[in-house]
């Protein structure tokens, strides 16, 4: 069920490409106090409400307190009707919600981009870095960035958590630091530089239409787990690691690793990890560990290593998978991370506070860029 509250919009908070923050006054309760709430709106979706104008608020996620997705969103103004933008093709994401909309997919047959989309074959070898995790993205490109600046990087918001791209403040700020040359949103989401109506026309657009030297394919903010062995929604990247693999791109994997996280299934190799690239693909990946010279002297990144034979390699051979460890540097990587223009947290962590879980993403992105067989000063 959804819950309803109006509340009239009192200043701007803060805006990005695709969203607007808002500080709405709510109706008065029956004591006469009025209670002040954030809440985002999408202008694709209902326009930008103006100062002083009556909005129609639901919030669910701000009543439950969720953490990430936890704001008021801005459903409609009932005091004005935005005018519709025109569209030429007629992909609907959101479908069948009554938020649907209209976009521009590379893959319509009304796109400019339909002949190179129906035209292309593969990806050419172009490596596709996968994470279950958003919070992964930052450090992805900065691996990928320390080992070759000039690579051209695609970002492929899938639609397993947030729908709308534009709800990530880090893509777009990584778009707007032209650390991305483009997002493609996949599927249901909605509101990247590009649509697709699948993963597989979102990467051959990545490879044919962004010219993207490397395609990085992680869902939206908003991770869901229940705790349960299956019941998470980044187990959706096995869909990315086949779609990748069936189009002739080569797939990297992210391990997700913590030294902080207080939750056993998720200390040191996360069971996200270990049942997605140990039990649910049909593919092989690239799986980047710190070189055994360095992790031998160093408990955690030992045990890391021990689990990914255990848990991930093991289980995927004995389905007839084979799956390759592959030893990156780490030197320069935790500089690396640190000049990124986006603040890095992941599960309300910060780079202090649990620098392995950023560092095994930044090994990824390296990884990505070595197959580019680039040299490591371009």
């Amino acid at each position: 069920m959804l819950r309803w509250e109006r509340g009239h919009v009192r200043a701007e908070l803060a805006s990005w490409a695709g969203a607007v923050q808002l500080e709405v006054e709510l109706e008065g309760e029956a004591d006469g106090t009025r209670e002040t709430v954030r809440a985002l709106a999408y202008p694709e979706l209902t326009g930008t409400p103006e100062v002083g104008e009556l909005v129609l608020l639901n919030t669910n996620a701000l009543r439950r307190e969720l953490g990430t997705g936890g704001d008021a969103l801005v459903v409609a103004r009932p005091e004005a009707l935005p005018e519709a933008e025109a569209v030429d093709g007629h992909m609907v994401k959101a479908r069948y919600t009554p938020m649907q909309t209209l976009v521009d997919a590379l893959d319509d047959p009304a796109s400019e981009h339909y002949e190179t989309l129906r035209d292309a074959k593969g990806l050419e070898a172009m490596p596709v870095v996968v994470a279950d995790l958003h919070s992964s993205l930052p450090a992805i490109i900065a691996g990928i960035r320390r080992q070759k600046r000039s690579a051209r990087i695609a970002y492929i918001h899938t639609d397993a958590a947030a729908l709308p791209a534009a709800y990530s403040r880090s893509a777009a700020r990584l778009r707007k630091a032209n650390l991305l040359a483009a997002t493609i949103s996949a599927g249901q989401s909605f509101g990247g530089d590009y649509e697709a109506v699948t993963v597989h026309s979102a990467l051959l657009g990545a490879k044919h239409v962004v010219g993207a030297d490397i395609a990085i394919v992680i869902q939206g903010p908003g991770n869901l787990g229940t705790g349960t062995g299956w019941g998470f929604s980044g187990v959706q990247i096995a869909e990315a690691v086949h779609a990748a693999a069936v189009l002739g791109g080569c797939p990297v994997a992210t391990l997700r690793v913590s030294e902080a996280d207080e939750r056993t299934r998720h200390r040191e190799l996360s069971h996200h990890s270990a049942t997605t690239y140990g039990q649910a693909l049909l593919a092989p990946v690239r799986l980047p560990l710190l070189p055994r010279t360095y992790s031998r002297y160093n408990k955690f990144h030992e045990c890391v290593r021990k689990q990914v034979k255990s848990s991930i390699l093991k289980p995927a051979q004995k389905r007839g998978i084979l799956h390759e460890m592959v030893e990156i540097d780490a030197k320069g990587l935790r500089d690396a991370l640190e000049e990124m223009p986006v603040r890095m947290t992941s599960m309300g962590r910060t780079l202090a506070e649990d620098s392995s879980s950023f560092l095994y993403a930044a090994l990824a992105g390296r990884c990505a860029a070595q197959l580019l067989d680039a040299d490591p000063d371009d």
